[in-house]
């Protein structure tokens, strides 16, 4: 059994977040240690992309902490969010540019030197390499969907936000990023990504976190459940 360190890559305390009447976090605490992959289930509008926003630093809480590898996230400001990568249910890329051109420009955004062998070896990663100089808005969902992967990881992040990244994935693109996941999770690497597939959170994570109004109403190693457990436990919330 996986033990979550004291000190974890992404360690979030209090966090609460308002949404005019509606509070969507109360006070919610968590953590993700290098190396580990933290699968979080909770159903719609439980504040799944929210906590996602709030770590990635696009979004701010009301009060609370967000800490990343020791750097407290709201004290670092911009120089830390190059400490991580998101997918988010934006693809964040450029339509009108290719996917060559799409990560040549986040390689210039993060400062990279001589990225184009990082580049291929990314596209080649998640089976993009031939339509590599085709516009992204040719490419179908699931290929956009890898392409946002590409790029969340191109400046080799420690912290990996992935939000629903199973969306819009056909079975192929889907084990291609169980395959991805489980690589960049045994690097020096946190990984927390939602899903609604509840085999696919077994499956893909060594922690499984349940989010229910606004806390972190369960938390467990991965190995110690089955699909049928894992059901029962998220009917309860």
């Amino acid at each position: 059994m996986t033990k979550m360190s004291d000190q974890p890559l992404i360690d979030v305390r209090g966090l609460r977040k308002r949404y005019g009447r509606k509070t969507v976090l109360k006070g919610l605490n968590m953590g993700v240690d290098a190396g580990q992959v933290v699968a979080l289930l909770g159903a719609n509008g439980a504040g799944k992309s929210t906590l996602m926003r709030i770590i990635s630093g696009l979004s701010k809480a009301d009060s609370g902490q967000v800490w990343l590898g020791g750097a407290e996230l709201k004290q670092a400001g911009h120089e830390l969010r190059r400490y991580i990568g998101l997918v988010s249910h934006a693809p964040l890329l450029y339509d009108n540019l290719t996917a060559w051109e799409n990560l040549d420009f986040f390689a210039h955004m993060y400062d990279l030197l001589a990225p184009e062998v990082r580049m291929e070896a990314l596209l080649r990663s998640v089976d993009l390499w031939p339509r590599r100089h085709d516009l992204v808005r040719t490419y179908s969902r699931g290929m956009t969907q890898r392409l946002a992967i590409a790029r969340a990881i191109l400046h080799d992040p420690p912290v990996l936000l992935l939000d629903e990244p199973d969306t819009g994935l056909d079975q192929p693109s889907s084990q291609m990023l169980h395959n991805l996941i489980r690589q960049l999770g045994a690097a020096n690497r946190a990984i927390l990504f939602s899903t609604h597939n509840l085999e696919q959170a077994l499956h893909w994570s060594d922690w499984i976190c349940i989010l229910a109004n606004g806390e972190i109403v369960h938390r467990q190693p991965a190995a110690e459940l089955s699909v049928d457990d894992l059901r029962e436990l998220y009917g309860q919330w």
